[in-house]
């Protein structure tokens, strides 16, 4: 079986960065909205084309008030038309890949349990080390909380004390 070509542009480095909002960790203006528009063109898609032309919108109550949030800045979404098919591309995009998956384990049987079996022999060392460390960081902390409630507690009993003597005079 050979790897089909659309999985390994996948694995493909790409060293653009685009920047905007971003739709399932995808910008929007550069990547979701040409090739939605492009899935229109091809009659693959029916997105209206006021979702297309103004994929941000306020959010509103269910009052119909715009919503804002804790800062005070309003709410904005993208339209439902596309964040849905977003949601629709990325279940079949997870299908796809368990898909895969499922037929390299079935196909190469062999070579996938010898592949995940160095997997698991190659981290070993990170997950024992990582075990250790987190051991440590833990007993640091839980003495340090011991520390701080051991110095809470003196200094509570000092005052007490500073207070009974002062009543005492």
């Amino acid at each position: 079986m050979n790897t089909p070509n659309y999985i390994k542009s996948l694995l493909a480095p790409n060293t653009k960065k685009p920047q905007g909002r971003k739709v399932w960790s995808i910008d929007l203006e550069t990547v979701w909205l040409p090739f939605f528009t492009a899935t229109n063109t091809m009659g693959d898609t029916a997105i209206p084309s006021d979702a297309l032309g103004c994929p941000m919108r306020l959010a509103y109550d269910k009052t119909g008030a715009v919503r804002f949030s804790q800062a005070g800045r309003p709410v904005v979404r993208v339209a439902k038309e596309l964040s849905d098919n977003v949601r629709l591309v990325r279940d079949n995009f997870t299908a796809n890949l368990i898909s895969y998956a499922g037929e390299v384990m079935t196909v190469h049987q062999t070579e996938y349990r010898q592949q995940v079996e160095t997997a698991r022999k190659a981290g070993e060392p990170i997950a024992q080390h990582d075990r250790l460390e987190l051991s440590k960081a833990l007993e640091v902390k839980a003495e340090a909380e011991a520390q701080a409630v051991t110095e809470a507690y003196t200094k509570a009993h000092a005052e007490a004390n500073t207070e009974r003597e002062a009543v005492a005079v």
